[in-house]
């Protein structure tokens, strides 16, 4: 109740209110502190996922032999779908930019295991104990290394969906990586859980020291492990003495020893929306006016982007924090039903239209 769904009107965004409003996604019962959302975000970064799951690393080596970790949740055993079947859905799971991986995706994740889809989680250099091999890290808005792993999937599952979901400040690099790739992106559907939409805008005005000191040291103690490794690259003592996620992501990718930049041009190659009109893929953005770290919706939300563009589509509450979107029993979150009845909601409309066309299913 209360969400809304800002979009261009056509019949794929009808299609969409009919099948979100049939499934009662969106009707559950809230969490009982709907006003709390520092509380909600905590809950979501800190509450262990229920089951355990399991986790099968693959490491894909890039064009520069930097390397990326994929991984696959295969359990636990015994879940409903079992991870499905060789033409299944795979479900391209995102993290924040900092490369936490949450309780939350990971749950979402499982849900999605249990519904036959095949979920993976993308890590990128130097994150989640992924090696770094080269000494360079991937900037905000740089979709290479993800351009790579999708890619990769579309050459191990040819005849599956791909589909692709990010939370948090994660969103950046799959925004852009569909501005960049336009028709020719290989993903049948996205979305992003409380994206960031203006990342210049975002790494200047802050965020509240609940968030931003939790997430800068997490930072920094992965940094520190490959100091040796960066310093030829960069000032690690700049890195590692940064007071604040800005000046951090400055001395990494504008203060460099060999290419230095200006904070002007870093964000004309890495905003998250530069490319946006070229999206040519469907993408829900689910956001709550209340998130902490986003800030205001007046400012921080492209509202002419979902009036004008047929491919984006903002579902909006006026609650449930930063990728929090509590609720009450199992899962926790109402925002991660939202998103896997959205990617039901787009199979059914695609195969509708294929069949009204003619059309053959692609090979």
């Amino acid at each position: 109740g209360r969400c809304r769904l800002l979009c261009k009107p056509s019949a794929l965004a009808q299609h969409l209110v009919w099948s979100l409003g049939r499934s009662g996604v969106l009707w559950g019962e809230r969490w009982p502190w709907p006003r709390w959302p520092q509380l909600q975000m905590l809950r979501q970064l800190l509450q262990p996922p229920e089951p355990e799951p399991v986790l099968a690393r693959e490491l894909l080596q890039l064009p520069d032999a930097g390397l990326v970790a994929l991984d696959w949740l295969v359990g636990p055993w015994g879940a409903a779908g079992g991870g499905g079947g060789i033409s299944s859905p795979v479900l391209l799971l995102i993290p924040n930019a900092a490369g936490k991986v949450t309780g939350g995706l990971l749950q979402l994740g499982l849900q999605a295991l249990e519904r036959g889809f095949i979920p993976v989680i993308f890590n990128r250099r130097g994150h989640n104990g992924c090696p770094l091999t080269t000494p360079r890290l991937q900037p905000f808005g740089d979709p290479g290394d993800l351009r790579e792993a999708v890619t990769y999937l579309r050459c191990r599952h040819p005849t599956a969906s791909l589909l692709a979901v990010s939370e948090g400040s994660g969103s950046g690099l799959l925004l852009a990586y569909l501005g960049e790739s336009g028709s020719s992106s290989c993903l049948s559907a996205a979305a992003c859980l409380s994206p960031i939409f203006r990342g210049r805008d975002w790494f200047e005005a802050g965020m509240p020291w609940l968030y931003e000191w939790p997430l800068l040291l997490h930072l920094k103690q992965g940094l520190s492990r490959y100091a040796g490794s960066l310093a030829e690259a960069v000032d690690m003592d700049g890195v590692l003495g940064s007071r604040s996620l800005r000046e951090l992501e400055e001395s990494l990718f504008c203060r460099t020893r060999s290419r230095p930049t200006s904070w002007e041009v870093y964000w004309e190659r890495n905003e998250p929306l530069r490319d946006a009109d070229e999206a040519a893929v469907p993408v829900l953005c689910l956001c709550s006016a209340d998130d902490p770290v986003r800030g205001p919706p007046a400012r921080s939300l492209p509202m002419e982007l979902f009036r004008s563009s047929p491919y984006f589509f903002l579902l909006l509450t006026p609650r449930g924090g930063h990728c929090a979107f509590p609720q009450r029993g199992p899962g926790g979150c109402w925002g991660h039903e939202a998103v896997l009845e959205y990617f039901r909601a787009m199979a059914e409309f695609l195969r509708t239209e294929e069949r009204r066309k003619g059309l053959p299913r692609p090979r």
